[in-house]
């Protein structure tokens, strides 16, 4: 089991596995169309996104929590 002070990181390696997964995949049908190999095209962008899609979760993640508390904090006043 994994120690709950890492769920905040844990929860930012699965998000981008399956958003990473799901865009490109989308990403790839509407580029190529049911193509022959499609799959794996579509694993090897789904690898070049996930690793971008990783860190970048790591830095905006933060960043849009302190966002999404303003915004909800004045709709509150």
């Amino acid at each position: 089991m994994i120690p709950a002070k890492y769920s905040q990181l844990t929860f930012s390696f699965f998000l981008s596995i399956f958003m990473s997964c799901v865009v490109s995949g989308v990403s790839v049908l509407n580029t190529t169309g049911p193509v022959d190999g499609f799959y794996g095209l579509w694993m090897t962008a789904w690898l070049g996104s996930w690793l971008v899609a990783f860190p970048t979760i790591l830095i905006v993640a933060p960043l849009t929590h302190r966002l999404v508390k303003k915004l909800v904090g004045e709709a509150n006043k």
